[in-house]
């Protein structure tokens, strides 16, 4: 009796150890309290109604660490539904908070949904924007910043100071005055101008001290136009894109397309007076430009004159740049191990998907498809329909791996992928503008893009070294763009073009990643807070 009570005794200091010891490491918690409304901004001098986040616009800042856990309550006091979406964030196992129509229903006027997210083996420079119908023209985005843990190194010095750059087009009209256009079956008109963190032009100044060195994290958030980036009299010394450190590349200016977003270092090393920090469209006949103010702390000068000049309409110097951006492949990601040791290109690919993005009139109206299919949201979200196992909504399949070069039609399109399988995806562009292709869910590897028609000879031209690994890729006009993707992360994906009209008349789709284990070690059990609407109410989520 005597040695069960001394083992009972020591089981229990074992045990309060071991939780004590859980509780020390557990991944810490990041909470924020959301109140999203409607609220007057003037952004191009004319008076609009934007939507807001906690009265600001852009919205506030989501700043954290690799791993940490967002929980994040959205107070929805606008008078229609709403969600958001976390552009590059992973959800690893967890596409039940990835805030898209396919996955969640919105959050109903006067509701609270509560977020829990988590920046699972992820770094880098991503956003949030809202994203339904045409909500992102009225404001809701903000940036996300996630750094390294502590003990893991950057291969950089510690900058001075760190800035959030949100740029991109912006229209006078209103979001809902857009979704009627597009309603109708128009096209959007050219943009009104760009923004910069919400204002137009010199409306912000960014401080600096001579001679130290700040890291600018740079988003497009607009809707519908590639911009370039410059800070007028400095190069930019390129470190991280979407999560992958790079070569440090210097530039003069970089090209930013829909929906990415690029980490820059900057030195004050000239001369103490101000400078224009500029942005302007990229392949437009008319160009559009926003600048804003570097300012250094001893200045003996105000900017003046002209901001400068960058590319315009040039394709060729675009290519070739995006073909310098390169992974750095002795630097540490989120795990403390080199970025370069999975070796990608010495895995041989199960599955070649080719998507051929076209724009067509489909009963009189405009659309845009994905081989040959425009996407018609359904009234119940595509992950609780599969959760729940509700027939009549999708069927998987009904998107085809390649382009079917017939008319436009219109479905609810989801295309079958395996769990843990690696697939080449391959987009096809054969319109005379710049697309953007987006992959929620995934980081991919960038392998190879050029002109013309892509065939199974283009493979000779991959880059099966060191391509960057990023969420969203740039397709030039009759161009072709090929990524290998590892798919590692069980759920109900959206593809899509970050182009918001595009993408809002039928140019996406879902990628259902299947694995029969059913196991929680694969995905998360539906959250027991998750909204239930459509052909879901009725149902229950879990008791715990």
């Amino acid at each position: 009796m005597r040695e069960y009570k001394i083992l009972y005794s020591l089981i229990k200091v074992v045990t309060f150890i071991f939780l004590l010891h859980c509780v020390k490491c557990e991944d810490p918690y990041r909470f924020y309290n959301w109140k999203v409304t409607y609220g007057v901004i003037y952004p191009l001098g004319v008076k609009q109604q934007g939507i807001l986040i906690n009265g600001q616009f852009p919205g506030p800042q989501i700043n954290c660490v690799t791993n940490d856990n967002l929980i994040i309550s959205v107070h929805n006091k606008l008078n229609e539904p709403f969600l958001i979406s976390w552009n590059g964030l992973q959800q690893r196992r967890n596409s039940w908070q990835d805030g898209v129509q396919g996955t969640n229903c919105p959050i109903p006027p006067g509701k609270i949904f509560t977020y829990m997210l988590q920046a699972k083996d992820q770094i880098g420079s991503y956003f949030y924007f809202p994203s339904l119908r045409m909500d992102k023209a009225a404001g809701g985005f903000g940036s996300i910043t996630i750094a390294s843990r502590p003990h893991i190194p950057v291969p950089f010095p510690p900058p001075a100071g760190d800035f959030s750059i949100l740029a991109g087009d912006w229209f006078k009209r209103s979001h809902n005055q857009l979704k009627y256009v597009l309603d109708s079956g128009h096209d959007l008109s050219f943009p009104d101008g760009l923004l910069i963190n919400g204002r137009g032009s010199n409306a912000f100044t960014f401080t600096v001290q001579p001679g130290k060195t700040y890291r600018f994290r740079i988003s497009n958030v607009g809707l519908t136009t590639s911009i370039n980036f410059r800070i007028q009299g400095h190069v930019m010394k390129l470190v991280e894109v979407e999560g992958s450190h790079t070569l440090q590349n210097t530039y003069s200016s970089l090209d930013v397309h829909l929906g990415q977003s690029y980490s820059v270092l900057v030195t004050a090393n000239q001369s103490p007076k101000d400078y224009y920090i500029v942005v302007s469209t990229r392949f437009t006949s008319r160009v559009l430009t926003a600048t804003s103010v570097l300012h250094y702390s001893n200045s003996l000068g105000k900017v003046s004159g002209h901001p400068p000049g960058g590319p315009t309409t040039k394709i060729a110097p675009s290519l070739y740049q995006a073909r310098t951006i390169r992974w750095n492949l002795t630097a540490s990601g989120p795990r403390p191990n080199p970025q370069g040791s999975y070796h990608y290109g010495m895995i041989k690919p199960a599955r070649t998907i080719i998507l051929a993005n076209t724009a067509t009139y489909i009963n009189g109206k405009r659309r845009y498809a994905v081989n040959g299919v425009s996407f018609v949201q359904p009234d119940t979200p595509l992950k609780l329909a599969d959760y729940f196992n509700i027939g009549g909504l999708f069927s998987v399949g009904s998107i085809p791996d390649k382009p079917n070069y017939g008319n436009g039609y219109l479905q609810t399109s989801v295309m079958h992928a395996d769990f843990r399988s690696f697939a080449e995806i391959v987009f096809q562009n054969w319109e005379d503008t710049v697309q953007s292709w987006h992959i929620d869910g995934y980081s991919f590897f960038v392998v190879g893009m050029d002109g013309g028609q892509w065939t199974t000879a283009s493979r000779s031209r991959y880059n099966l070294r060191d391509t960057v690994a990023r969420c969203t890729t740039q397709v030039y006009p009759k161009s072709w763009t090929s990524i290998y993707i590892a798919l590692d992360n069980v759920g109900m994906w959206n593809i899509r073009s970050e182009n918001w009209a595009r993408q809002y008349l039928g140019q996406q789709f879902y990628l259902r990643v299947y694995s029969p284990a059913h196991s929680w070690r694969d995905e998360y059990p539906i959250p027991k807070n998750a909204l239930l609407c459509g052909r879901a109410k009725g149902h229950h989520t879990r008791p715990l």
